[in-house]
């Protein structure tokens, strides 16, 4: 099967689901992603969610951000934290009626592709990579870093097998010496890199305008009917954030955010370090959520339209973006 039909596959899939009925607001179930350390699971674990919201918040974790669609076409999840901008993008472009509440992390530094050791390629010899074999997680931020990477080395994405894996799985098969290169995010990247080499940095990659950030996203209709309990676990989280960056709470919160995460202390460390928690004043600003994160998509869409990986893109996604809550959290 090809890489773009698999992915149309689970688009398809998704338009099905969209309809389908949500969870009763008396609990609200939140997806999110084990080793990928952030402060609102100091604020999940502390119960502050459930105390806000005066509700019980069910946690459930995902490998990917296009499986957290999956759950929300469904009805099985309400809200997802950190879901990449471009599964994002995949699921909206097929029809599914999600939207974007917050920006919960940038991270250019940590979600990244890595070349085989032995191969002993780099930015100079990339076009080596022409018909090699990657692991990548289809319609994710992977994805697109990956297809942008590619465009700009000049390298035949015809001539590559290119695998679906989700980052756990491109991990042990880059460390097997099954795949070349290995694409994919926090802990998973971290295990990639011992047995590889990436091709550009973080700040590379800004360059080229690969942006990577990931956002707390709901569907419309739920996040329509509950705005209120929308707008406080925005609150809570956004408390969260400005409590780590404070940079006062670090020995109390870490240890915390580690278990949680499913993390020893080191790599929790490692990992947090490499990310940005924009506040809620610069998430309601320019950059983001006032405009940039909305031509960004449609940037995201029409690459992926002209790799093949998905039909067509909307015309415009501005009304994937709801700032209502954000709004209201910050005023609370």
């Amino acid at each position: 099967m090809t890489a773009k039909s698999k992915l149309m596959g689970a688009v398809a899939g998704l338009a099905l689901l969209a309809g389908a009925t949500a969870a009763s607001a008396e609990e609200v179930t939140v997806g999110y992603f084990l080793e990928w350390p952030m402060p609102f699971e100091y604020a999940k674990v502390m119960g502050t969610y459930d105390e806000e919201m005066g509700v019980t918040v069910n946690w459930v974790s995902f490998d990917t951000g296009t499986a957290m669609s999956a759950a929300m076409a469904s009805g099985d999840v309400q809200l997802s934290v950190s879901q990449g901008v471009p599964p994002f993008v995949v699921a909206t472009s097929a029809g599914q009626d999600l939207q974007i509440l917050d920006v919960a992390v940038s991270y250019s530094d940590n979600d990244n592709c890595v070349v085989r050791s032995d191969l002993e390629i780099d930015k100079m010899s990339a076009g080596e990579l022409a018909g090699r074999k990657v692991a990548v997680p289809l319609g994710t931020a992977a994805h697109y870093g990956f297809l942008k990477q590619m465009n700009h080395f000049g390298v035949d994405l015809g001539s590559m097998e290119i695998v679906d894996m989700a980052p756990p799985d491109g991990a042990a098969a880059i460390a097997q010496g099954a795949v070349d290169m290995a694409c994919g995010w926090g802990g998973s990247l971290r295990r990639m890199k011992e047995h590889g080499n990436v091709l550009l940095t973080g700040a590379e990659k800004e360059e080229l305008g690969i942006l990577v950030f990931d956002v707390t996203s709901g569907p419309a209709g739920w996040v329509a009917e509950n705005s209120d309990l929308v707008a406080k676990f925005l609150k809570v989280t956004g408390e969260a954030n400005a409590m780590w960056n404070s940079g006062a709470h670090k020995a109390e919160m870490l240890p915390v955010i580690a278990k949680d995460a499913g993390m020893d202390l080191e790599a929790t460390e490692a990992t947090i370090s490499t990310f940005i928690f924009p506040s809620v004043t610069d998430q309601l600003g320019p950059k983001w959520l006032g405009g940039g994160a909305q031509t960004f998509m449609k940037g995201v869409a029409d690459v992926f339209v002209q790799a093949g990986s998905i039909d067509a893109a909307l015309d415009s996604y501005e009304n994937a973006v709801n700032i209502a809550p954000l709004q209201a959290a910050s005023g609370m």
